[in-house]
């Protein structure tokens, strides 16, 4: 953790002093977020906002770093704290020996916090339930450095910055940049206001079995606008379920999940009908609180089961801003779908100079393409679909020219900067492509999960197409089976184990013949013939990949694997939830079991808030997971992962051109009896009920043809 501490000048103004930690990533593995993007407040368990990551952000920007309750020379314990949902927290301490008579507490205080768009509400609230009067001074100490996401992340320390008085009826402070205003209004007003140290104090008489409380309030706002403002409060872009099921973990799970999306919503400011703007789920919080092309595309999908209206926020999203010229310095390519969308250019040391809008990334393109097929399967309206379709011509092409530009036909990347991300595809760190002996392979880099994703988007290509009349449908077939058959005879290869099909191709086009978790991201895309899934199943199914909490990144066996790498050895929940889906696509439930069930034992472990990810030790090194201690939590597509699970359990799946829909329950037998009442299908509403047998029974709302198994 960040050991930073604050200290006083004699002239009064608060500065901070670097410690061991200065310089190294913020942990966050004990933090308590609560979240409404684009805002969200980190603190300790204590509630106390005073070191390190701790703070209140909007926008990718600092708005309090420090908000700490003190009152005089008591000491403060706590006692409990936590989420209440994804935006209120509530904290209690005890006011050790104020008031005691008898071993019991007697003076308590309960700090409740709510957040919403650049808005931080923290009420403190005191109580005396003893049987004496007590007289004390409470503080609260306010400050902030206005410090931009990345300072925070480097973990720098920043003077605070200078506050003044606020203006208006309120008596509170005020920072303010050239572009960033922030306000802080205390109800009641202190009495004292100690402004250069960003003090308010009050004096506090309690009778026995009376209260008092003191409200602060701080909003934070751009001069100029967010740049993905916060939805509508009245536009939730899906259907919320409710699930019951004999394993509550999955109940609880679920509905953790489901609140914190709906916290992770954004919209785009330039869609075209401001009332109702098109909405996606930014990446994570707090590192990733913007547009990520795959993170928002893989929710988008997970999320389907719920409705269509999500993806359609997404793809268009994206549409607008696919590429249409070649830029070096922003990778940006005709029919490209970016990566990532910052206020400013993003800067991590000397090393990673990221632009504003940045392209780097070799999945997204397929995986827009894939999420347009998936939605129209399940209800999108075809007039929507049909709009978007010129946009997936164009990846279809971006697809073919990046192939076709390579010397084997396989979609590769490599970063054209020299200061941009080395590696892009969803394993995006530095050191996440590696051989089994340890060694990193160098671009340009053809990995084996992209030339999956492109297989499945020719054909879902190729069925929007001819479904909409438009031409191509038979060539980009035909691609897509030439691109399988270059990969069967380019990228398998055998170990003691038998035959498995490499991470990826290197910059000479040899394997790269390390075991990973990419094995499930081929699975039930089509790329595979049976026997060759049959292998793929039985090596996720090994406890050097299935950890019991998940399925690791990287092989246990190999060498440089390390349960804290960041994509060599942890674990992420939405790569073993792909796998669990796979695993069903491809009919072998049994390993899909298997990893979902490692998925609610770690969903346990961290108090159904999945996070980004975490560190891959395996179950027999103890009953619950480690952390990864700089993982966002939550994150959009670990949440979202709930819904894929569930999905994979009931082997659901939707074709509503063709007027069915299917629910074939694989693993769900395992957490029956379970209902789960409102899924959503074709804008209707579905319900499943899944008796301890297994029968299960539907009720579709909508016309659709029920096939069940």
């Amino acid at each position: 953790m960040d050991t930073t501490v604050k200290t006083q000048d004699t002239n009064g103004s608060v500065t901070a002093s670097p410690s061991a930690a200065d310089g190294l990533q913020p942990f966050l593995h004990d933090a308590v977020v609560t979240l409404h993007a684009p805002s969200l407040v980190i603190s300790r368990e204590d509630g106390q906002l005073s070191a390190g990551v701790d703070g209140f952000y909007h926008g990718d920007r600092r708005a309090l770093s420090r908000l700490a309750v003190t009152a005089e020379d008591i000491a403060l314990a706590p006692v409990q704290g936590g989420l209440r949902g994804a935006d209120h927290a509530g904290f209690r301490a005890i006011l050790r020996g104020l008031g005691e008579v008898t071993p019991d507490p007697a003076v308590a205080l309960h700090r409740r916090r709510s957040t919403s768009d650049g808005r931080l509400k923290e009420v403190f609230e005191v109580t005396n339930a003893g049987g004496e009067h007590v007289s004390f001074r409470l503080t609260l100490g306010v400050g902030t450095d206005l410090a931009t996401m990345e300072q925070v992340k480097s973990g720098h320390v920043l003077e605070e910055a200078a506050p003044q008085v606020a203006d208006g009826d309120t008596v509170g402070l005020a920072w303010s940049t050239d572009d960033f205003t922030v306000r802080l209004a205390a109800d009641p007003a202190p009495d004292a206001l100690r402004v250069p140290t960003g003090d308010l104090s009050y004096h506090i008489d309690l009778k026995p079995g009376t209260s008092w409380s003191v409200a602060l309030t701080c909003t934070a706002a751009y001069a100029d606008g967010d740049q993905f403002p916060a939805p509508p409060a009245d536009q939730l872009p899906w259907r919320i379920p409710a699930l019951r099921s004999a394993d509550q973990r999955f109940d609880r799970w679920l509905e953790q999940s489901l609140a914190d999306l709906d916290r992770l919503r954004l919209t785009d400011g330039q869609s075209p009908d401001p009332d109702r703007p098109d909405q996606f789920l930014a990446a994570g919080a707090p590192w990733f609180l913007t547009l990520f092309g795959r993170d928002s595309l893989w929710a988008a999908r997970m999320l389907l089961p719920l409705g269509t209206d999500l993806a359609a926020g997404t793809l268009r999203t994206l549409a607008r801003r696919q590429g249409l010229v070649t830029d070096a310095a922003t990778e940006e390519q005709p029919g490209k779908i970016l990566h990532e969308v910052r206020r400013d250019t993003l800067q991590i040391a000397d090393r990673l100079s990221l632009p504003p809008v940045y392209y780097g990334t070799v999945d997204a393109t397929p995986l827009w393409i894939t999420l347009l097929h998936d939605a129209w399967r399940w209800g999108l309206n075809p007039a929507e679909v049909e709009e978007l379709l010129p946009h997936a011509e164009a990846a279809l092409v971006w697809m073919r020219e990046q192939a076709d530009a390579s010397d084997d036909g396989f979609l590769k990347y490599v970063d054209q900067t020299g200061h941009g991300l080395s590696n892009q595809g969803w394993k995006d760190s530095d050191d996440s492509i590696r051989y089994r002996d340890g060694r990193r392979a160098h671009a340009p880099i053809a990995l084996c999960e992209v030339q999956a994703y492109a297989y499945e988007a020719a054909h879902a290509g190729a069925a929007l197409l001819r479904a909409f009349g438009r031409p191509g449908a038979d060539a980009w077939e035909d691609w897509a089976e030439q691109l399988a058959t270059r990969f069967r005879k380019r990228f398998w290869v055998e170990d003691e184990k038998g035959p498995y099909p490499a991470v990826a191709l290197d910059g000479d086009g040899r394997p790269v013949d390390s075991v990973t978790s990419g094995f499930g991201h081929l699975l039930g895309t089509g790329l595979l013939n049976a026997e060759e899934s049959a292998l793929l199943a039985a090596r996720l199914a090994e406890p050097d990949l299935d950890a019991g909490h998940g399925l690791r990144t990287y092989s246990s066996d190999a060498v440089g694997y390390n349960p804290y790498g960041y994509h060599v050895g942890s674990i992420w929940p939405h790569d073993t939830a792909i796998a669990v889906h796979g695993l069903i696509r491809a009919g072998f439930s049994e390993a899909a079991a298997s990893l979902a069930d490692g998925l609610l034992t770690a969903s346990a472990g961290f108090d159904a808030r999945l996070p980004e990810l975490f560190a891959g030790h395996g179950s027999e090194a103890g009953p619950g997971p480690a952390p990864y201690p700089a993982s966002c939590r939550p994150q959009a597509w670990a949440a979202a992962s709930s819904v894929l699970v569930l999905q994979a359990a009931l082997g659901l799946d939707a074709d509503v051109p063709g007027g069915t829909v299917t629910v074939a329950p694989t693993f769900a037998r395992n957490y029956g009896p379970l209902t789960v009442n409102g899924l959503q299908v074709d804008g209707g509403r579905l319900d499943i009920s899944l008796s301890a047998d297994g029968s299960a029974h539907v009720t579709a709302l909508g016309g659709l043809a029920v096939t069940t198994a």
